[in-house]
């Protein structure tokens, strides 16, 4: 790091000029097709990137297409390849994350383009630096904790660095070697995934196979909405607490714990999971990412908020959150949603989900399969998931500590 470090101290002692994004670059934001419309998704052949994809960092290949139709039915733009991605909103955690496109593309309405006017700034240069300022760019988001967001008036006001251009390559060719081999690790780890799902499909698809029973979730069991908190309210300690954006952040299929807690004097006000009972989001940003759900198995109740929905029957829980995350309910979920800035389920539509329910003990087995395949993509204390998760941590500190540029006196 010695040689970048006297480039920076012999160009950049006195400091760089700091720039407003609006000054060098076009922020521009998405938009979302009608779901329910499926001349608008149906074959679709252009790349349409949602709020999840941002977490790819480097986006090369999104799961979204969209029909010439579908994009001429909405404001989406189409974005060149080079392009940094600003989540607006989202989930938990991604508010405020960014990455760069290596394809071109366009996007739904919670993520902003930034595509730049000037050769003054390297692309991967502002992403990186972006990349840096995760925690800022939430603190000046606007709204409370859970459902605050950025706007691209935000966006444009945000001031970056912009050290002379030698500096700037040779901080994205140092940051690059560590990002290019978390690529390689997360490749291995999305191939690992796409094994999961394919048995996961494999294992559940009983079409084929004959003699078992097709039940939808309002015969199987019953539903309890939760009730509403916001980030507002949560304190260190006291009443566990599940938010609708921590199931798609910070919990696999089942907990024991909570990650957030309210205080005790709201418990009058609050609605509770019981343990064995399945907490299913929804709230997201599309189809593809609502309903994920997570089983308690806590020895406490644990209060859920009013963006989630309480099951509760006679099955095996996680046997029902590996079903809820199929292609074939999917389908189903994507005629049953309400099209809106975020995508909604209300209970009775959720009830209309209908899945296949084989004796508990074969549900036992296939859970027993589905788990291991769960923990090996991801579980960050072992195998890959774990040198990824330390990759991270390596690219952060290195990333942080060459940023870390004095603004120029006037």
């Amino acid at each position: 790091m010695s040689d970048i470090d006297e480039l920076i101290e012999r160009l950049c002692s006195a400091g760089v000029e700091w720039r407003a994004i609006g000054d060098f670059a076009e922020c521009v934001s998405g938009a979302t097709p009608k779901t329910r419309v499926s001349r608008y998704w149906d074959n679709g052949t252009i790349p349409w990137m949602s709020s999840g994809d941002v977490h790819k960092k480097v986006v090369g290949s999104v799961e979204g297409r969209i029909t010439q139709e579908g994009y001429g039915s909405c404001s989406t733009h189409m974005l060149p390849a080079g392009t940094v991605v600003i989540a607006l909103a989202g989930q938990g955690k991604t508010r405020g994350t960014v990455a760069i496109t290596d394809i071109e593309l366009c996007t739904n309405q919670s993520l902003c383009g930034i595509v730049l006017s000037t050769s003054d700034i390297s692309p991967k240069f502002l992403y990186h630096f972006l990349s840096s300022q995760y925690a800022q760019l939430r603190a000046i988001s606007s709204g409370d904790g859970t459902r605050g967001g950025l706007n691209l008036g935000m966006i444009r006001a945000y001031k970056v660095p912009v050290p002379p251009m030698e500096v700037q390559e040779e901080i994205v060719r140092v940051l690059d070697s560590f990002t290019e081999l978390e690529a390689e690790l997360e490749a291995e780890l999305e191939a690992r995934r796409a094994q999961y799902a394919y048995y996961r499909d494999k294992l559940l698809d009983f079409g084929s196979r004959g003699g078992v029973r097709w039940m939808t979730l309002g015969e199987m069991g019953s539903f309890r909405r939760g009730k509403r908190f916001t980030a507002d309210d949560y304190v260190e300690s006291g009443i566990g607490s599940i938010h609708y954006g921590e199931i798609y952040t910070k919990y696999g299929l089942s907990t024991e714990q909570c990650c957030s807690f309210l205080p005790t004097k709201m418990e009058s006000r609050l609605r509770f999971a019981e343990k064995g009972e399945l907490i299913i989001a929804a709230t997201g940003e599309n189809a593809e990412e609502l309903c994920k759900s997570v089983v308690w198995f806590g020895a406490d109740r644990a209060a859920v908020h009013d963006d989630c929905y309480i099951f509760r029957s006679n099955e095996n829980p996680k046997y029902i959150a590996h079903a809820l995350l199929t292609n074939a309910v999917m389908r189903q979920k994507k005629m049953l949603i309400s099209d809106g800035k975020v995508s909604r389920i209300s209970g009775k539509s959720l009830g209309k989900i209908l899945v296949p329910v084989p004796p508990l003990e074969e549900q036992q087995r296939i859970v027993a399969v589905l788990d291991e395949f769960d923990a090996l993509v991801n579980d960050i204390s072992r195998g890959v998931p774990a040198e990824i998760e330390a990759r991270r941590k390596q690219y952060a500190y290195y990333r942080d500590k060459l940023l870390a540029f004095r603004e120029k006196a006037a």
